[in-house]
């Protein structure tokens, strides 16, 4: 029995200012099966994906629902209609409860009155569902990235939806929650649903995805029904509309001497001193699973968490900072993991994000000189490929990697030794993490020690000279590049249970 088609986009156009974001998006979608949306960072899938939410109002085209053409005038009335989108940027109360941010808008009330025991019982069973272990009662604050990403999924799920989009779901999460997921994803397809998945991880949407929908530059350019013949290739030439044989593209160079040398380093979020050296020139991945002190030792390494003990040299000069600006007057520069909260001001132009730590190159008597910024501002969008229809756009508006870009376009403003870049290429096309490789290998041959953390094995295996692994809080071990595999890192990370400890 052929599976009858539930969702309808006809002829969806969204326009803003300046930019024709989609442009007369035509296409169907099934009852119980799972549809790809694949396509570069700002080729028009979450402006699609807020379509469907009632969030934007399309500016001509309209949706059906079985047949019957809706017009959504708010995100309430697409959840009334069946309709949830798990966005890959997080929509949490940080300083509400979990169980609270998963049922907030239809809190379960009794008596005019909030029914906790309802609210704990359906918060509880909702996590136990997908595996995780979490307090219900626990501040949203108090949760890693991994665990927001699972409570933001929870959340729609409890909404029994009929449509539910998924954007990047697992960009943030361990393999076991992964793993978890797709049997969520595989039991809702089970019941009728019709699912959205977006995600620039291909391996997943060829182990997941029943169908492939491809868009470039807001229009769609492939609409397959089934999986036959299409393959990786296929998938990213229609993407980038070009060949991308080697995303890595690796480019070996002469390495100088010791940039980077940390001796004996102990903060928060570490169980031993840590000690490492990275060159002038060279890329040193950090490679670990979720909780293994990756993330923590970026930090302290900026100056955004004050160590406990240790010593940092930079090109054999002792530094000594407590705080981020302490470290970028020292020349070490980070790009954090969480892009939203820690590395973009949401509200400000992609200018002001661009020149906000070189304003002071920029001011005199006081006075911001306008002239100056806008220039340094448009070098850098030219220069990283930054796509925006404005440097007055709030940065917000822009797509995860061109956030990222306007992020590494900050620091290259800078003076800088040692730049750290925490998951730099985290939910971002295959297309921009390319470019993005291509910056890092500019930066190490003009003699910057290069330091990547990821939870990506590829990527870490494809981009750098050596891998550090990190375990528990430690570092375990230091791989060159020419003996470093797959399994042979993982089975490093991995917690050690008894018996002999592989490093």
């Amino acid at each position: 029995m052929q599976p009858q088609e539930y969702l309808r986009f006809h002829g969806i156009q969204k326009a803003f200012p300046g930019v024709l974001a989609l442009d007369g998006i035509d296409f169907g979608l099934c009852e119980g099966a799972i549809n790809a949306l694949v396509g570069e960072n700002g080729a028009g899938k979450s402006t699609l994906l807020k379509v469907l939410s009632g969030a934007y109002a399309p500016t001509a085209g309209h949706l059906e629902l079985g047949g019957r053409r809706v017009d959504f005038r708010s995100t309430r009335d697409a959840i009334q209609a069946g309709i949830a989108v798990i966005y890959q940027e997080l929509n949490l109360v940080p300083d509400m409860s979990v169980e609270e941010n998963l049922q907030l808008g239809h809190l379960p009330a009794r008596l005019g009155f909030i029914d906790r025991k309802a609210v704990r019982r359906a918060a509880t069973a909702e996590l136990e569902r997908l595996g995780e272990h979490i307090d219900p009662a626990a501040k949203v604050r108090s949760l890693s990235i991994a665990q927001r990403q699972m409570l933001e999924i929870a959340k729609a799920l409890m909404l029994d939806a009929k449509v539910i989009a998924f954007d990047e779901p697992t960009s943030s999460l361990t393999e076991r929650e992964v793993r978890k997921l797709f049997e969520v994803i595989r039991e809702l397809k089970r019941k009728g649903c019709c699912i959205i998945y977006v995600s620039h991880r291909l391996e997943e949407i060829f182990e997941l995805c029943d169908a492939v929908t491809i868009f470039r530059d807001g229009h769609l350019v492939e609409d397959r029904k089934d999986m036959a013949g299409v393959d990786h290739d296929f998938v990213v030439s229609r993407m980038v509309g070009r060949s991308i044989d080697d995303i890595y593209a690796y480019r070996p160079r002469e390495l100088g001497p010791c940039a980077l040398e940390v001796t004996g380093l102990m903060g928060r979020g570490l169980r031993e001193p840590a000690s490492f050296q990275v060159r002038a020139g060279e890329i040193v991945g950090f490679f670990g699973l979720v909780g293994a002190g990756r993330t923590e030792l970026m930090k302290l390494l900026f100056g955004a968490g004050g160590p406990f003990a240790g010593e940092i040299r930079v090109h054999g000069r002792k530094v000594a900072f407590r705080s981020p600006r302490g470290a970028l007057a020292q020349g070490i520069a980070l790009c954090p993991e969480d892009r939203k909260s820690e590395g973009i001001f949401a509200v400000r132009s992609v200018a002001e994000n661009i020149n906000i730590s070189v304003r002071r190159r920029f001011t005199r008597f006081g006075f911001i000189h306008p002239g100056k910024e806008r220039r340094n501002a448009e070098t850098f969008q030219a220069r990283l490929r930054i796509r925006t229809p404005s440097l007055a756009q709030p940065i917000a508006k822009l797509s995860g990697g061109n956030q990222q870009k306007a992020i590494l376009a900050r620091w290259l403003s800078e003076d800088i030794q040692v730049i750290l870049m925490d998951e730099p290429t985290r939910g971002i096309d295959v297309g921009t993490k390319n470019e993005i490789y291509a910056i890092m290998y500019e930066l190490a041959a003009k003699g910057i020690a290069v330091v990547v953390v990821s939870s990506d094995l590829p990527e870490v295996l494809g981009v750098s000279d050596r891998v550090i692994v990190m375990r528990e809080g430690r570092i375990v071990a230091s791989v060159d590049r020419a003996d470093a595999t797959q399994d042979g890192l993982l089975r490093l990370a991995l917690p050690q249970h008894g018996g002999q400890d592989p490093t």
